[in-house]
């Protein structure tokens, strides 16, 4: 299979099995259109008109070369790799909902602004100290192992973050693990204090914001309906010209029906210093009207052509930075497994509550039908039909995946959306579907540019 498409001035063609991106001139990439069901007399007589016979006979032997190299049409195995046939899951994330609760009222937060449509609620540390023993006891022979601290607003309770911390400290010295901790969080309880625990002891952090301030303001008030903006945005910069480079972080944006214009969010970001950054799309249903709906899509496409092309140049120009989405490993990584099962939802990641319920992930919390088990109870057995569900919710036992081009990148897309729009972990989330390929030409177009363009400075 192959995915060939026009952008910026590059003809580009993907091989969706071999991961090989190709740059054609327009004679190599019209003959892609009749490759597989003519031969080379036949596509001679069909283009003869418009190019010399000469030159499409040795492009057509050009394409056949690169086929016969593997570069070109290659085979899809991976359905029957022996580390996706055989692959025994392990437990290696947790994201730990550590406060049910925010200081925050952002109208389109998933989470029912903080307490999941439930009680307002802490973790103590007895559940979290559970949860990580837990976690260490069924991560088998893995070492690196992830944590986040997750809400709400986590910060609201920041004791037991740290209690935590110094005890996963403790215990994976004993088990020859490393723990990496992670905290999400919306910036406005960051203090010097907590900026500089976080710089020391957060293998990454993600910081909450929506980009320009009117933009921000209008999602994410205060508790008292006040912009937040302006509390957050200076803690977020101290906090990231205090951390060490070596060290993770990205400031997070949502983009709604209200900032379809949404580079200027991730260009506002990167103009105030911010080198990691994300805007991701609202994900909402139609009746909530800031959520995005498909007439909006021919605007988003073309806002992430138009952003893609400033990004390519601000690398070129050296005043490069990282947008999460256009950051598409080209080289065929991660792991095959990776590419073809996603997340791990309801295997190797797992989502605790305060009260100490399990769920496949933090967008399930809440969501009885989905509720795994409590790590309080005195033998954990995860149900086995439901982690099944989620284990073979993998990119071959979705129709709609299977023959998509954009599988190995988007590994079937998330299982909540898919259960949430459609009732069916097998069907994707097609508004997401189609935004994910749109990214994912945007990132093919930005290496082209880099490579061509870049030789020549």
């Amino acid at each position: 299979m192959i995915h060939k498409f026009s952008m910026n001035g590059y003809n580009l063609v993907l091989d969706v099995n071999g991961g090989a991106v190709h740059i054609f001139d327009d004679l190599a990439y019209k003959i892609l259109d009749y490759y597989e069901e003519k031969n080379k007399e036949e596509i001679i007589d069909v283009l003869g008109d418009e190019f010399e016979k000469e030159d499409i006979s040795n492009s057509y032997d050009e394409i056949t070369n690169l086929k016969n190299e593997g570069l070109l049409y290659s085979e899809d195995t991976y359905e029957t790799h022996p580390s996706f046939i055989g692959r025994k899951p392990v437990v290696k994330a947790l994201c730990l909902h550590i406060a049910h609760d925010c200081n925050l009222k952002c109208k389109y937060c998933f989470a029912a602004q903080g307490d999941f449509g439930g009680e307002k609620e802490y973790m103590s540390f007895e559940v979290g100290k559970t949860a990580i023993d837990y976690l260490i006891a069924n991560s088998g022979s893995r070492r690196n192992l992830e944590i986040d601290f997750f809400g709400g607003e986590p910060l609201m309770n920041f004791d037991v973050v740290k209690q935590l911390v110094e005890y996963g400290r403790k215990v994976e010295k004993l088990h020859n693990k490393n723990i990496r901790f992670t905290i999400t969080t919306n910036g406005v309880l960051l203090n010097d204090e907590i900026i500089d625990y976080i710089n020391e002891n957060m293998h990454n952090v993600v910081l909450s914001l929506d980009g320009r301030k009117e933009i921000n303001d209008a999602m994410r008030p205060t508790v008292n309906d006040k912009g937040s903006y302006d509390i957050i945005m200076p803690k977020f910069k101290k906090l990231v010209e205090k951390r060490d480079k070596d060290k993770f972080y990205y400031i997070r944006g949502t983009f709604t029906r209200d900032n379809l214009d949404f580079s200027k969010d991730v260009l506002h970001f990167a103009d105030q210093g911010f080198y990691s950054t994300s805007v991701e799309p609202v994900v909402g249903d139609v009746s909530n009207p800031y959520a995005l709906r498909e007439e909006d899509l021919p605007k988003i496409f073309d806002e992430y052509e138009k952003f893609a092309e400033e990004y390519a140049n601000r690398q070129l120009e050296g005043k490069g930075f990282k947008f999460f989405h256009y950051m598409v490993d080209l080289t065929q990584g991660p792991c095959v497994v990776k590419r073809i099962t996603g997340c791990g939802a309801g295997n190797e990641y797992l989502a605790i509550t305060p009260t100490g319920d399990i769920y496949p992930c933090h967008q399930f919390v809440g969501n009885e039908d989905y509720k795994m088990g409590n790590i309080l109870d005195k033998e954990i057995k995860l149900p086995e039909e439901l982690r099944a569900k989620f284990r073979n919710a993998h990119v071959y036992s979705k129709e709609d995946c299977k023959k998509c081009w954009n599988k190995f990148y988007c590994s079937g897309g998330c299982h909540a959306n898919a259960i949430n729009f459609n009732n069916d972990i097998t069907q994707p989330y097609q508004l997401g579907c189609q935004m994910q390929k749109k990214r994912t030409e945007c990132a093919i177009m930005i290496q082209a540019k880099l490579m061509t363009e870049g030789k020549e400075k």
